[in-house]
């Protein structure tokens, strides 16, 4: 079946399993997806909210129902006429509870002579800091090892440190509890000691990496997968993080020879603000965070950074433009690649000197190393189309510290020799670029907050017309299947609530003086940290009548996010350091502004604002919608929805509501209750389900708008190659000044023909469409032949 859009759902043991998605088929179905797109199904730690944490690649998670429950979902969705995507980790596996993973078991109870000790990332050498033991870094301090003790209520005994619970060696049982431990492959570590024995998943110790270079971990972790094909149940693939893999182009390679030829498959490609997707990897593109930041951006306002970033010069000293946000994210990169992945760094720096035999200090070669990866303006830089990157960043480093021209020339020497020091290099790369800017920097600087999203620039505010109809040209002609996003599992912020952020941009004198008469009256408890959570306030403030207070859960998720984001920060508190003083003054704010005069008055300006918000989430929906590529529609967002970033963003979704809803659209209002949200959504993907020629593959031609508000116009027009647009999708943009000055003479051309406006059914016929008719009733209009 042809794909023309999914549907991501997230799957939960607890309370959405893949019955309950087989239950919702219907209800998509009628919105107008094509295909099912479902979070990771394998057997995940036990509790998991997500599925990323996988600890057995061998089957379908008996939590979510077992392979008889994809085998069912899967008939679902095809008797429909539909199709089903699965989400595979290939980069790591969960281990947090060891015996929930056999594989790792296996390693922790045989050492080096276990089947499965190459199947993972683990470093045996003698010079790991833990004598060539396995490190693992679950102790609070090396006292805790007089707190070992040995568990024999079961079958075998077991080595217990509270709840920690780890195998012992056939035959080490003879001892008293450290010195059965000082037996084992394995060595227990405080968490903070600086020794990981192991790749993991970015700074996450849980999460070990594993070795799909290897054909037994390819086979092993991708044999499920094949009889998924097999027997015909999926019909698609989202590969997460391909950049922590050796070598992702190979891997992908392979996965193709397995999924075959025609199965759509993208992957989770984070690409730097001027890096082009390699076109010799065998995917359809990205999962789209690159069109989240192009379709978003387009609704920005770029005439409102010079007060914006007065504000958070004046406000924390930052001023959050481009030449602040590389200086910081430079510094960051250096302080992350020298404290939370240090170990990684270290292991770096050993094979480099292993390989290259050179002679330069461990200091020297140490801090050439870090300064190169922080200088990286990519995850990794060994696509086709990053070609000669890493010479120029090393190139630019030796002029900045000559003296280290003998560190640079080892690193140089095994980048070229291609070995494991090469590979490392990439995958710390990736693992400093995601630590320092997406879960650090991006919670550090409050000049616009809606800019700071995976993959996202928020040193550029705003992305212009021009710029918007080129990158959308080139995915059509390019990349007409990539996946295009507005919200996931991942984005800091919901669709919705970025687009309300956003619109500071188009009033940024009216937002500092509000915050400077909150800050007065409820003074928030750090310069950064204050405009930062004010914005994101204001983000997702109630505007549906109801006060903040009277939203059941409103300020309980609050006080969750803000207690993470300062955290990530890692400015005044941190998770492993954490500041309790600091973290009860700000939970005092945010009570205070919550319960007190500031939450009326912030209230106040957001209901005043929201209808301009609400018309650039319905802009940027039908944009992503009608746009080129396969647009995903994240679970709930056919609605207005107000998520922050994870776990906030998994919540369960009410699909009662949404059903009711869709059954009943007619020309609903644009309000509070989200049901235009729904009317638009459900009319593009009915639209791209009748006509995908006209969309996948399609043409993809700008419109421009004539007269004093043209400018306020975005829009383009899709059709099928070799024939005439046969579809139009237009909409409003960067309203509050349009709203002070009008539509005014400005119209709109249309190609002949007669035009029907599927939201509206009104009907449209002429060059020049008078734009205040045609947005009398939408901020958007969606024009079919």
């Amino acid at each position: 079946m042809s794909i023309t859009a999914t549907y991501r759902l997230q799957l939960r043991g607890d309370c959405f399993t893949l019955a309950d998605a087989a239950a919702v088929a219907d209800y998509l179905d009628d919105l107008g997806i094509s295909h099912v797109y479902l979070s990771p199904i394998l057997t995940a730690t036990t509790g998991s909210t997500h599925g990323y944490d996988v600890t057995d690649v061998t089957r379908v998670s008996p939590a979510l129902g077992g392979r008889e429950a994809l085998a069912a979902l899967s008939r679902e969705v095809r008797g429909r006429g539909m199709g089903l995507v699965v989400d595979l980790v290939p980069n790591h596996v969960g281990v947090a509870n060891p015996r929930e993973n056999a594989w790792w078991w296996d390693v922790l109870t045989h050492g080096r002579r276990s089947e499965y000790a190459e199947f993972f990332d683990i470093d045996w050498s003698d010079d790991n800091g833990a004598g060539g033991r396995l490190a693992l870094p679950v102790l609070g301090s090396d006292a805790d090892l007089e707190s070992l003790t040995v568990d024999r209520s079961g079958p075998e005994p077991l080595l217990a440190f509270y709840e920690h619970r780890f195998p012992i060696t056939p035959g080490t049982d003879t001892a008293e509890p450290t010195a059965v431990h000082d037996a084992q492959s394995y060595r227990l570590v405080p968490w903070d000691s600086g020794l990981i024995g192991y790749r993991r998943f970015f700074a996450v110790s849980e999460l070990a990496g594993i070795r799909q270079e290897d054909p037994r971990v390819f086979e092993a972790s991708h044999r499920e997968l094949r009889s998924w094909v097999a027997d015909e149940l999926i019909d698609g693939v989202r590969i997460d993080h391909p950049d922590g893999l050796s070598d992702p182009a190979e891997y992908l390679d392979r996965l193709r020879g397995v999924i075959g030829a025609d199965r759509w498959l993208v992957i989770e490609k984070i690409l730097g603000h001027t890096e082009p997707l390699d076109d010799h990897l065998p995917i359809a593109g990205t999962t789209g965070y690159d069109a989240l930041a192009e379709v978003g951006g387009v609704f920005v306002d770029a005439s409102g950074a010079p007060a914006l970033t007065a504000l958070s010069a004046s406000r924390t000293g930052d001023r959050g433009d481009a030449p602040w946000i590389h200086e910081h994210e430079t510094a960051i990169k250096r302080d992350i690649a020298g404290t939370i992945l240090a170990p990684e760094v270290r292991r770096l720096v050993r094979a480099i000197r292993t390989e290259t035999g050179t002679d330069c200090s461990d200091a020297d070669l140490r801090d050439a190393v870090v300064d190169v990866v922080a200088a990286m303006p990519v995850y990794r830089s060994d696509y086709s189309p990053l070609a000669g990157l890493a010479k120029r960043v090393i190139g630019n480093v030796l002029r900045r510290e000559p003296h280290w021209s003998d560190a640079l020339s080892a690193l140089g020497a095994a980048l070229i020799a291609g070995g494991e020091a090469a590979t490392r290099f990439q995958q710390v790369c990736g693992a400093v670029m995601a630590k320092s800017v997406e879960d650090c920097l991006f919670y550090r600087t409050a000049r616009l907050v809606s800019l700071q999203e995976v993959g996202g620039n928020p040193a550029n505010v705003g992305v212009s017309p021009a710029e918007f109809h080129l990158a959308a040209a080139e995915r059509a002609a390019r990349w007409p299947r990539a996946m295009t996003t507005l919200s996931t599992h991942d984005t800091k912020r919901g669709e919705d609530v970025r687009a309300r952020i956003g619109i500071l941009s188009q009033v940024p004198d009216l937002w500092a003086e509000c915050v400077d008469q909150w800050e007065r009256i409820a003074p928030s408890p750090d310069p950064v940290t204050g405009l930062f959570l004010w914005q994101n306030l204001f983000g997702v403030w109630p505007v549906d009548g109801r006060a903040a207070t009277e939203v059941p859960d409103f300020r309980d998720r609050v006080h969750a996010y803000a207690e993470k984001a300062v955290r990530e920060a890692g400015t005044r508190t941190s998770w492993h350091d954490v500041n309790e003083d600091f973290e009860r003054d700000l939970h005092s704010w945010l009570d205070t502004v919550i319960h007190g005069t500031v939450g009326k008055a912030l209230g106040s300006l957001c209901t005043q604002l929201a209808p301009h918000a609400w018309s650039d989430s319905l802009g940027q929906k039908l944009l992503q919608l009608c746009g080129p590529g396969i647009p995903d529609v994240y679970q709930g967002t056919e609605l207005w929805e107000d998520s922050l970033v994870d776990p906030d963003n998994r919540r369960p979704v009410d699909y009662g509501i949404r059903r009711s809803l869709l059954a009943g659209l007619g020309t609903p209002p644009v309000d509070a209750t989200g049901a235009a949200k729904m009317h638009i959504v459900s009319a593009a993907l009915r639209l791209r389900r009748e006509r995908p020629d006209s969309f996948v593959g399609g043409t993809y031609t700008p419109v421009f708008a004539s007269g004093t508000a043209a400018e306020h116009l975005i829009g383009f027009a899709r059709g099928r190659q070799g024939s005439a647009p046969d579809v139009v999708a237009l909409a409003t943009r960067h309203t509050v000044g349009l709203e002070q000055r009008g539509w005014g003479d400005t119209t709109v051309p249309l190609p002949d023909g007669t035009w029907t406006d599927l939201l509206t059914s009104q009907t449209y016929t002429g060059s020049g469409v008078v734009t205040s008719t045609l947005f009398a009733r939408y901020p958007v209009a969606l024009l079919v032949l």
